[in-house]
């Protein structure tokens, strides 16, 4: 769909060179079916009126009005009485050039897993706490400001993270960033300079992103198995990472909680090795059975780097994260991050702040709370209706469960097959390092999925799912 300008003219880059000896008409005729062909000017798009492009040109407005018709004769471009000139519908774009799609894919439902309720996103307290940020943000806010974030959000931080993840910080052990993939990235490469060499992460996991931040970083990056009480401790022992990423409150995309005696064990390694913990806190604020499991970042402030963000919490779009960090570690990485781009909008800072003051936030948890745990019971019920044998684990906590498919199960087959029938599934294959299909899982997330789909999509491909024809 191209662009809809406001009322005031659009402005158009063309240019003439009567130097060349060329016809200026034939020059300006050729850069407007140049700008058309290679999609500049998009199909419906408004052009220049004739006067202010000849104003913005330097020549006479006769000219462009014998270039429009020209153009309109050949079906570049099409006007109407009392409307602007536009690329014409049909108008001609040579092939290899990709075109907006004009019909997107319609599933019955998507499975999509770490992807909250798009649609449940606060859109009037943030555009409350906007107003307010903006209303009484003082005039030397509006410079660069502290790389670390501003001095209102990390006091708003502190006390929300000591309140709900029993963390312990203070603000000037906190950097703001713009999301867990820069904070990862922040904080492996402030390691790097700091002689570390090697990152083990969790496996399954989040391959991709930590591979490629250790890479950006210099560092190699190594699996560690997971088993059902969290990240192998013995096996990250036994290799030579000084820093390890992992997500102990809900294990990504297992779903388990590291026990207890791994969380001694882990921090025991760390100080017995001179090591980093890496804790990704992504949902820990959605739970259901279980009673909260307080941030590891508070067992051992010394030796743990904590990231969280407002990514499930709020919204992926917002790109607001926090790291906080070991006192050693803090100003190095603030260093990282006033190289990398100065600082995250202040303006959105001072929102999420007010957001967070105001008790907002903390309302709209709530409401999410009550609507994933709905969505999962519809879930479990489809499930339990239309493939009664598949075991399901890592509810708990979060918006996305385990399904263990039959032995013998194709995985990549019942992928395929399910998205045949308009149903997004995804597999666990694409969370392990070795990309291996076996053993046969799905990773269901039903966070921006509602309800009615859940069940009429486990419904079309419950057989899939039990391992019938």
């Amino acid at each position: 769909m191209p662009p809809e300008w406001s009322s005031s003219p659009p402005e158009l880059l063309l240019t003439v060179d009567r130097t060349s000896g060329g016809p200026l008409h034939a020059q300006l005729q050729h850069g407007l079916r140049d700008a058309i062909r290679t999609g500049r000017l998009q199909v419906g798009e408004r052009l220049p009126s004739s006067r202010d492009l000849a104003r913005s040109l330097g020549v006479s407005r006769g000219l462009v009005q014998e270039c429009y018709a020209q153009l309109q004769a050949e079906g570049y471009l099409t006007t109407r009485p009392g409307s602007a000139t536009r690329v014409a519908t049909g108008a001609a774009v040579p092939p290899g050039i990709p075109q907006p799609s004009t019909a997107a894919s319609r599933l019955v439902a998507d499975f999509r897993c770490g992807v909250p309720d798009l649609g449940s996103f606060p859109v009037q307290d943030w555009l409350w706490a906007l107003r307010e940020a903006a209303r009484t943000m003082p005039t030397a806010r509006f410079d660069y400001g502290d790389p670390r974030g501003d001095s209102a959000l990390r006091e708003v931080l502190t006390g929300y993270l000591r309140r709900v993840r029993a963390a312990a910080t203070d603000p000037q052990h906190i950097v703001v960033c713009n999301g867990y993939a820069q904070g990862l990235g922040l904080t492996l490469r402030s390691l790097a300079d700091a002689g570390t060499h090697t990152v083990a992460f969790e496996a399954p996991g989040s391959p991709g992103t930590v591979t490629a931040a250790a890479a950006t970083a210099g560092m190699r990056a190594i699996p560690v198995p997971v088993d059902e009480q969290g990240i192998d401790v013995r096996a990250l022992a036994a290799t030579a990472a000084r820093a390890v990423v992992v997500t102990p409150a809900h294990q990504w995309p297992t779903g388990v909680a590291l026990a207890p005696e791994r969380r001694l064990a882990l921090v025991e390694w760390a100080r017995d090795r001179d090591a980093v913990i890496i804790e990704d806190d992504y949902d820990a604020e959605f739970r259901y059975d279980r009673e909260p499991v307080g941030a590891l970042q508070g067992l051992a402030a010394d030796r743990v780097i904590s990231i969280g963000t407002v990514s499930k919490s709020l919204a992926p779009a917002l790109r607001i994260g926090w790291i906080v960090c070991p006192p050693q570690l803090a100003g190095p990485i603030a260093e990282q991050k006033h190289r990398s781009d100065r600082g995250t909008p202040t303006l959105d800072q001072l929102a999420l702040a007010r957001l967070i003051e105001s008790g907002r936030f903390d309302r709209h948890l709530r409401r999410m709370r009550a609507t994933y745990a709905a969505r999962r019971t519809v879930l479990l019920a489809a499930l339990a209706e239309h493939a009664p044998e598949l075991p399901v684990t890592g509810l708990a906590a979060g918006f996305h469960a385990v399904a263990h498919l039959p032995a013998g199960a194709d995985e990549h087959h019942i992928v395929t097959a399910a998205r045949e029938r308009s149903v997004g599934l995804y597999g666990m294959s694409a969370h392990r390092a070795s990309h291996a299909t076996a053993p046969a899982q799905l990773v269901l997330g039903f966070g921006n999925v509602g309800e009615r789909a859940i069940a009429e999509g486990i419904a079309t491909i419950g057989h899939l799912l039990a391992g019938r024809p």
